[in-house]
């Protein structure tokens, strides 16, 4: 394909106009594009650098330089070689490459000398999430409060976790906006399989789209519509972004068990209506929910399908599962395993060396688990 340098400028002469609410910026770049503008360099390539090197001048060698313009948050420097022009535009960190060049190699060569190895590394993410927290205060009614939360990338705790509830687990850190299906997060299993844990490392790989708050008194939220309200309502975390919102609820196991006592079942009708009814129209809220439960002792308005979008049951960790997280502890600690597995806890005790020494002898039933 080859390109008319001239017939596009015939048919539309270009005329700039430069006064005084222009700024040094605004006149580089329409010097920038007038090459491209009359032909004379018909081919541009551009490139965006997210972060640049502190170091990089984003100049290949030999460009002479025509123009340096710097505003109060943007740099602009107008550059050229034979044959070609190129505009660095520069703000905090990132940076936009553009050359216009006689050639379109000519163009890509050029940029990708200016641009080699200037991008920096990413910016690390750092460990803490800020978490949310409601409750209802004596003096001030329902309030939130927010607390930084330490919380591990799921690459750091996925082997905390048996491999069907991992792969569930790899599905739901990945999910985004545009995955969400169900309202409802329903974690449950026994008590310290690292149902908890999990909800801190979620809340770290959603931060960039969804706000974690965490109900501290949720068995007054469903009995007080005025706190319901304001929760559904919400209270945005200072960002200004349009965020979703995560409200995890803990321990639920009477809200939402399928044997719910009338007081109950009011409650969880509530919370049935806070994630597809009504109250939850227009309003991008999701609620999590963490119960020692069986699934079977569920109610089936909770578990119905299309209303959760995930539901996992997590449970110990299998024996080689086990074995395989002690590691190099393994030999010295394996006699300290149940014959089934275990659970989170109890690794972590094995490997504190906290974990209860029983009573040898000691009888099953109710004078089992004395401790010495």
């Amino acid at each position: 394909m080859s390109v008319n340098p001239r017939n596009p400028h015939d048919a539309l002469p270009i005329r700039l106009n430069v006064d005084d609410s222009d700024s040094p910026s605004d006149v580089v770049d329409a010097l920038f594009l007038g090459r491209f503008a009359t032909g004379e360099q018909p081919y541009a390539h551009a490139a965006n650098i997210d972060r640049v090197r502190s170091e990089a001048t984003l100049l290949p060698d030999g460009a002479r330089v025509l123009r340096v313009a710097r505003d109060e948050d943007r740099s602009a420097t107008l550059a050229e070689g034979d044959g070609w022009t190129l505009l660095v535009s520069r703000w905090n960190r990132g940076a936009d490459v553009t050359v216009t060049a006689t050639t379109a190699e000519l163009a890509k060569e050029v940029l990708g000398r200016a641009t080699d190895g200037a991008a920096d590394d990413p910016a690390p993410q750092p460990d803490n999430v800020t978490m949310g927290f409601w409750y209802v205060s004596p003096r001030r009614g329902p309030h939130r409060t927010t607390r930084q939360i330490s919380a591990g990338t799921w690459e750091e705790v996925r082997s905390n976790y048996t491999a069907p509830v991992a792969q569930a687990m790899d599905r739901l850190m990945k999910t985004t906006p545009e995955d969400i299906a169900g309202r409802l997060l329903l974690l449950h299993g026994p008590p310290g399989t690292g149902k908890t844990s999990a909800l801190r490392t979620l809340a770290r790989s959603w931060r960039e789209w969804c706000q974690v708050d965490c109900v501290l008194d949720p068995e007054r939220l469903f009995s007080d519509v005025g706190y319901l309200m304001d929760i559904a309502i919400g209270e945005e975390d200072g960002t200004g972004k349009a965020r979703w919102r995560l409200l995890l609820l803990e321990d639920c196991d009477e809200l939402i068990r399928g044997e719910a006592r009338h007081t109950a079942g009011q409650a969880l009708s509530r919370l049935l209506n806070l994630t597809d009814g009504l109250l939850g129209q227009g309003r991008n809220v999701l609620v999590g929910v963490t119960t020692n439960e069986d699934l079977e002792r569920l109610h089936p308005a909770v578990v119905r399908p299309g209303r959760c979008l995930a539901r996992i049951e997590v449970g110990p960790l299998t024996r080689p599962e086990a074995v395989s997280w002690l590691g190099d502890q393994a030999p010295e600690l394996k006699s300290e395993l149940g014959r089934d597995g275990s659970t989170l806890a109890e690794l972590y005790a094995l490997r504190r060396g906290t974990a209860p020494t029983s009573v040898p002898g000691a009888r099953e039933g109710a004078d089992a688990g004395l401790y010495l």
